[in-house]
């Protein structure tokens, strides 16, 4: 695999209808995506040396970040309201040359920002609030 591009990696948010509908969030110039698992420790008295000892299953989470220019787009509006109703919201997050990452997500930061001599920018966050779900590309 070769190099992608940085503006490639998409966020896209789900319009809630049966079939869902996806539009990619407009202006942004950075996307991110990090994935998490947090370990459980089960280290006991009986444990061989010492030795720590995890338990096999964790909590999987993972966080959704980007930021860009403010455009007027239905992008924008989906967004306001899913901050506003605190509603849980269907994203994808396409992966140039790799796949597409799909579930619920909670957007938990919406930020708006204008310079005096510049664009208005938006910042968001986004925090997995269920099941992923992982599609290779063809």
């Amino acid at each position: 695999m070769t190099a992608q591009r940085g503006r490639d990696l998409l966020i896209k948010i789900g319009d809630g209808q049966n079939p869902e509908t996806f539009t990619t969030v407009a202006g942004l110039r950075t996307t991110g995506l990090s994935f998490n698992a947090t370990t459980i420790d089960i280290t006991n008295a009986d444990s061989t040396d010492m030795w720590r000892e995890l338990l096999a299953a964790g909590v999987k989470s993972a966080a959704l970040s980007g930021s860009g220019v403010f455009k007027d787009a239905a992008s924008d509006l989906a967004l306001r309201s899913a901050f506003f109703a605190q509603s849980l919201t269907n994203f994808q997050i396409v992966i140039p040359h790799f796949g597409t990452v799909a579930g619920p997500f909670k957007l938990t930061e919406l930020k708006y920002e204008g310079p005096y001599d510049g664009e208005v920018k938006i910042q968001l966050s986004l925090a997995s609030a269920g099941a992923l779900s992982f599609a290779a590309l063809p």
